[in-house]
């Protein structure tokens, strides 16, 4: 396997989940288990990227390796643009970006969106699977992703889509067998030469109109990869709900 590096950005603040990285799970700080997770895969290193000294005291606490970045990234991948910079990585670097609020994430899925990234020409790669239930196809919280011939995205959307127009037309609660349907997973592979190059890139409207950041990218006419995988990872933590289920799993 390619050499990969995980970086993690954490962000101190979150609307939903106050201090949400510092959460506790079962003794450990949420971004912490993330960490641990991350390290079981095929990763050369594992770096938390964080904009508070809090997260950055947490991470040293427990043996885990972190950065203090900019509090003024507009996003995760702006971040990582920053990190790129800060571990001094080469331009074909690979970097696969790990959301802080997966403590569940399986090291599997890492190692297969390294692998997509080291074997594809394309600058940023991302994973999906299928969606075979109406309601996921049209809940604006669940983000579709099409694809063309080579397996690049063609474009990512809240929206149902591909839009079965004849057979919607009928009835809207149920998939057409032949649909293909794909739910994107928001885990990101990039080259770090990548990194840099995005945050000179101009914000486009459409990323604003459906508030997919990943679609920057595609405005810009760059490609995006994506692996196609069976099943859905475990969630992740966005509101207290979520944290007391993944608690639950760690306190049966």
């Amino acid at each position: 396997m390619a050499e990969f590096r995980v970086v993690i950005p954490a962000r101190l603040h979150s609307t939903r989940l106050p201090d949400k990285p510092l959460a506790d799970i079962a003794g450990l700080p949420m971004v912490v288990r993330v960490a641990q997770q991350a390290a079981k895969s095929g990763a050369a290193e594992v770096v938390v990227a964080t904009d508070h000294a809090r997260i950055l005291q947490a991470c040293a606490e427990h043996g885990v390796a972190a950065r203090l970045t900019s509090a003024d990234h507009p996003s995760g991948t702006d971040r990582l643009a920053e990190m790129a910079d800060l571990l001094a990585l080469a331009d074909d670097d690979i970097v696969v970006n790990v959301q802080g609020d997966e403590p569940l994430i399986d090291p599997a899925l890492i190692d297969r969106l390294a692998a997509l990234m080291a074997a594809s020409e394309a600058p940023m790669a991302t994973l999906a699977h299928p969606i075979h239930d109406a309601a996921d196809m049209f809940n604006p919280n669940i983000v579709k992703v099409t694809l063309d011939r080579r397996g690049h995205a063609l474009y990512f959307s809240r929206a149902p889509i591909p839009y079965a127009r004849d057979a919607f037309a009928h009835r809207t609660d149920a998939l057409p067998p032949e649909l293909p349907v794909l739910r994107h997973i928001g885990m990101y592979a990039y080259r770090a030469g990548f990194l840099r190059h995005y945050r000179e890139l101009a914000p486009s409207a459409l990323e604003a109109i459906e508030a997919l950041e990943q679609l920057r990218v595609l405005w810009h006419g760059h490609a995006i990869a994506v692996g196609v995988v069976e099943q859905a990872p475990p969630g992740g933590v966005d509101t207290p709900e979520d944290l007391a289920r993944v608690r639950a799993l760690f306190h049966p």
